[in-house]
C-alpha cells in the first residue's frame, strides 16, 4: 500500500513538473529549436513489450529525441500547440537522462551517446505505447487530425513480444488474473490491426523484442533507417552493449492451463505480426 501511495505521489510530482514546463516554454521558447523536425515518431502497443528499451536506444541517438511516457498524444487530444508539446518532450528526455532512464527496476542508459541531448532534431516523439493504443480506440478521428497538426510524417514503431511472455508480464505487474490479461492484450492487438488499415504499410514498423536482443545492431540499423536517420558503428556498439543477453521467459514462472494456451494460440493465428510466436518456442 505504501509502495502505491508512493508512485502515486511521484507520478502527481512528475505532472506538475510537466505543467510547470509548459508555462515556462512561453518564456525561454527558441523558435527555430524544433525547425530541423522532418518527423514525428509514435509508439503503439503493449506494455511490457520492450518499448523502453527501444525508446530509451532511439533517444540516445543525435537527431532523435524519444520522451519517456510524456503521453504527448493526449496532449495532441486536448488541442495543446504543437511546438509546447516538442518542448515538453525534450524536456521529458533530459529529466529522464539525468536519473539514468531508469524504468521498473532496469537502466536503459546508454553511456557516451545523446540520451536528453541532440546535435540536430530530425525526429521527435513519445514512448508511450499502450496509452496510445487506447487513444486511438476510443477516439480513432485523432489519426485523421493529427497529420494536419504536426506538419511533418508520421511514423508509428510497434514492438511485440512473445504473447505468452507480455501476457505473463502484465498481469504480474498488474497482480490481475490471467483472463484479464489475454483479453486486454488482444484488445491492443485489434486497435493495432485497425491502425495498419488507415495508414500507409511504410509508416508503421514492427518490430520484435527477441529479435533486438538476438542481433541489436541489425534491428537498430532498421529502427534509424525507417525514421531516415544515419547511424555510426560507435552508437551501435554503445547501444548494443546494454541489450540483455537473452528474451525473459516469463510464461514458465506462472502456471498456464491447457485451455488458456489454445485461447491464446487461436488469437495469435488472427494476426499476422505475430505468426511464429508460440507457448513452447
Amino acid at each position: 500500500m505504501l509502495k502505491h501511495k508512493y508512485k502515486q505521489a511521484k507520478n502527481k510530482a512528475t505532472q506538475i513538473s510537466d505543467i510547470c514546463q509548459y508555462y515556462l516554454y512561453d518564456l525561454f521558447k527558441r523558435e527555430d529549436l524544433f525547425k530541423s523536425v522532418e518527423k514525428y515518431c509514435m509508439f503503439v502497443g503493449y506494455t511490457r513489450s520492450g518499448h523502453s528499451l527501444v525508446g530509451s536506444l532511439l533517444d540516445a541517438h543525435p537527431n532523435i529525441i524519444i520522451g519517456h511516457e510524456l503521453n504527448a498524444l493526449k496532449l495532441f487530444e486536448q488541442g495543446v500547440n504543437c511546438q509546447k508539446i516538442y518542448y515538453l518532450l525534450l524536456q521529458n528526455s533530459r529529466r529522464k537522462a539525468n536519473v539514468g532512464r531508469k524504468e521498473t527496476g532496469y537502466s536503459y542508459q546508454v553511456s557516451h551517446q545523446s540520451q536528453g541531448k541532440f546535435q540536430t532534431i530530425k525526429v521527435i516523439g513519445d514512448k508511450r505505447g499502450s496509452a496510445t493504443n487506447l487513444i486511438i480506440r476510443t477516439n480513432p478521428k485523432i489519426l485523421n487530425v493529427l497529420p494536419d497538426r504536426l506538419d511533418v510524417p508520421i511514423k508509428f514503431i510497434h514492438v511485440v513480444r512473445n504473447p505468452y511472455d507480455n501476457i505473463t508480464t502484465m498481469i504480474a505487474r498488474k497482480k490481475a488474473d490471467l483472463e484479464y490479461g489475454i483479453n486486454s492484450y488482444f484488445t491492443k492487438c485489434k486497435t493495432v490491426a485497425y491502425l495498419k488499415t488507415q495508414i500507409e504499410p511504410q509508416d508503421i514498423l514492427d518490430i520484435r523484442q527477441e529479435s533486438l536482443i538476438d542481433d541489436p545492431k541489425a534491428i537498430l540499423s532498421q529502427l534509424c533507417g525507417f525514421l531516415d536517420v544515419e547511424i555510426n558503428q560507435k552508437y551501435l556498439d554503445d547501444c548494443a552493449s546494454i541489450v540483455f543477453k537473452s528474451p525473459k521467459k516469463t510464461r514458465f514462472t506462472y502456471q498456464w492451463d491447457e485451455r488458456a494456451i489454445d485461447l491464446v494460440k487461436s488469437q495469435i493465428d488472427q494476426y499476422n505480426f505475430l505468426q511464429g510466436y508460440s507457448y513452447d518456442d
